[in-house]
Protein backbone atom coordinates (compact mmCIF):
# COMPACT_ATOMS: atom_id res chain seq x y z
CA UNK A 1 0.00 0.00 0.00
CA UNK A 2 1.53 3.35 -0.72
CA UNK A 3 2.18 5.70 1.50
CA UNK A 4 -0.31 8.82 2.08
CA UNK A 5 1.51 12.19 0.97
CA UNK A 6 1.53 15.02 3.59
CA UNK A 7 2.16 18.68 2.14
CA UNK A 8 3.36 21.54 4.77
CA UNK A 9 2.86 25.03 3.72
CA UNK A 10 4.73 28.03 4.55
CA UNK A 11 5.11 31.76 3.53
CA UNK A 12 9.24 30.78 3.20
CA UNK A 13 9.53 26.92 3.64
CA UNK A 14 12.22 28.53 5.77
CA UNK A 15 11.85 27.20 9.47
CA UNK A 16 7.76 25.95 10.39
CA UNK A 17 7.84 23.84 7.13
CA UNK A 18 11.08 22.52 7.27
CA UNK A 19 10.96 21.27 10.82
CA UNK A 20 7.01 20.27 10.19
CA UNK A 21 8.31 17.79 7.47
CA UNK A 22 11.22 16.60 9.18
CA UNK A 23 9.28 15.92 12.36
CA UNK A 24 6.69 13.87 10.75
CA UNK A 25 9.20 12.19 8.65
CA UNK A 26 11.05 11.56 11.84
CA UNK A 27 8.22 10.26 13.86
CA UNK A 28 6.29 8.44 10.82
CA UNK A 29 8.22 7.95 7.81
CA UNK A 30 7.12 4.82 7.44
CA UNK A 31 3.55 5.96 7.06
CA UNK A 32 3.86 8.78 5.38
CA UNK A 33 5.78 10.58 2.59
CA UNK A 34 6.13 14.05 3.70
CA UNK A 35 7.28 17.50 1.78
CA UNK A 36 7.18 20.70 2.48
CA UNK A 37 6.99 23.81 0.43
CA UNK A 38 6.77 27.86 0.26
CA UNK A 39 4.56 30.23 -1.25
CA UNK A 40 7.77 32.44 -1.98
CA UNK A 41 10.67 30.16 -0.99
CA UNK A 42 13.60 31.88 0.91
CA UNK A 43 16.05 29.16 2.19
CA UNK A 44 16.14 27.45 5.03
CA UNK A 45 17.12 29.90 7.94
CA UNK A 46 20.36 28.89 9.45
CA UNK A 47 18.62 28.75 12.69
CA UNK A 48 16.14 26.25 11.64
CA UNK A 49 19.02 23.65 10.65
CA UNK A 50 20.70 24.46 14.39
CA UNK A 51 18.11 23.97 16.66
CA UNK A 52 16.95 20.74 14.34
CA UNK A 53 20.63 19.50 14.80
CA UNK A 54 20.53 20.12 18.50
CA UNK A 55 17.78 17.14 18.69
CA UNK A 56 19.70 14.41 16.33
CA UNK A 57 17.52 15.48 13.58
CA UNK A 58 19.76 16.96 10.75
CA UNK A 59 18.08 18.93 7.67
CA UNK A 60 21.33 18.28 4.69
CA UNK A 61 19.13 16.43 2.61
CA UNK A 62 16.51 19.71 2.75
CA UNK A 63 16.46 22.69 0.56
CA UNK A 64 13.59 25.11 0.27
CA UNK A 65 10.94 24.55 -2.60
CA UNK A 66 8.12 26.51 -4.04
CA UNK A 67 4.73 25.05 -3.97
CA UNK A 68 3.90 25.61 -7.70
CA UNK A 69 6.36 22.53 -7.98
CA UNK A 70 3.65 20.37 -6.28
CA UNK A 71 0.67 22.29 -7.17
CA UNK A 72 -1.64 19.96 -9.85
CA UNK A 73 0.88 17.61 -10.17
CA UNK A 74 0.85 15.61 -6.72
CA UNK A 75 -1.72 14.39 -4.91
CA UNK A 76 -1.25 14.73 -1.66
CA UNK A 77 -3.41 13.04 1.52
CA UNK A 78 -2.77 16.19 3.48
CA UNK A 79 -2.19 19.73 2.70
CA UNK A 80 -1.08 21.24 6.34
CA UNK A 81 -0.91 24.90 6.52
CA UNK A 82 1.86 26.10 9.18
CA UNK A 83 1.08 30.09 9.11
CA UNK A 84 -1.83 32.44 8.76
CA UNK A 85 -0.41 34.22 5.59
CA UNK A 86 -0.09 31.00 3.95
CA UNK A 87 -3.80 29.93 4.73
CA UNK A 88 -4.99 33.38 3.55
CA UNK A 89 -3.31 33.10 0.21
CA UNK A 90 -2.95 29.53 -0.55
CA UNK A 91 -6.67 28.62 -3.01
CA UNK A 92 -9.05 27.62 -1.48
CA UNK A 93 -9.78 24.60 -3.65
CA UNK A 94 -6.07 23.25 -4.12
CA UNK A 95 -5.83 20.97 -6.75
CA UNK A 96 -4.98 17.25 -5.41
CA UNK A 97 -5.51 17.49 -1.86
CA UNK A 98 -7.71 15.34 -0.09
CA UNK A 99 -7.80 16.82 3.62
CA UNK A 100 -6.64 20.42 4.84
CA UNK A 101 -5.71 21.47 8.52
CA UNK A 102 -4.36 24.72 9.60
CA UNK A 103 -1.74 24.90 12.29
CA UNK A 104 -0.87 28.39 12.92
CA UNK A 105 2.52 28.77 14.82
CA UNK A 106 4.64 31.80 15.28
CA UNK A 107 7.53 32.64 12.88
CA UNK A 108 10.81 32.45 14.27
CA UNK A 109 12.49 33.78 11.15
CA UNK A 110 10.38 37.49 12.20
CA UNK A 111 11.51 37.50 15.99
CA UNK A 112 14.02 40.01 16.57
CA UNK A 113 16.16 40.29 19.25
CA UNK A 114 19.60 38.57 20.68
CA UNK A 115 20.82 35.63 19.26
CA UNK A 116 20.30 33.86 21.85
CA UNK A 117 16.71 35.42 21.86
CA UNK A 118 15.99 34.63 18.11
CA UNK A 119 17.59 31.02 19.27
CA UNK A 120 15.21 30.33 22.09
CA UNK A 121 12.36 31.66 19.69
CA UNK A 122 13.53 28.84 17.22
CA UNK A 123 13.80 26.02 20.04
CA UNK A 124 9.91 27.28 21.63
CA UNK A 125 8.64 26.75 17.82
CA UNK A 126 10.41 23.61 17.51
CA UNK A 127 9.13 21.84 20.54
CA UNK A 128 5.66 23.36 19.81
CA UNK A 129 5.62 22.17 15.97
CA UNK A 130 6.84 18.60 17.63
CA UNK A 131 4.29 18.24 19.79
CA UNK A 132 1.28 19.47 17.72
CA UNK A 133 2.58 16.35 15.07
CA UNK A 134 3.32 14.04 17.87
CA UNK A 135 -0.66 14.88 18.66
CA UNK A 136 -1.95 14.34 15.58
CA UNK A 137 -0.36 11.30 15.06
CA UNK A 138 -2.21 9.54 18.08
CA UNK A 139 -5.17 10.87 16.81
CA UNK A 140 -5.03 9.11 13.66
CA UNK A 141 -4.61 6.10 15.71
CA UNK A 142 -8.35 6.45 17.10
Amino acid sequence: MPKMKVLFLCTGNSARSQMAEAFLRHFAGNLFEVFSAGLDPRGIHPLTTRVMEEIGIPLANHSSKSVSEYLGKVHFGYLITVCAAAEDRCPASFPGISRRLHWPFDDPAAYTGSEDEMLQKFRDVRDEISRRIQNWLKEQQS
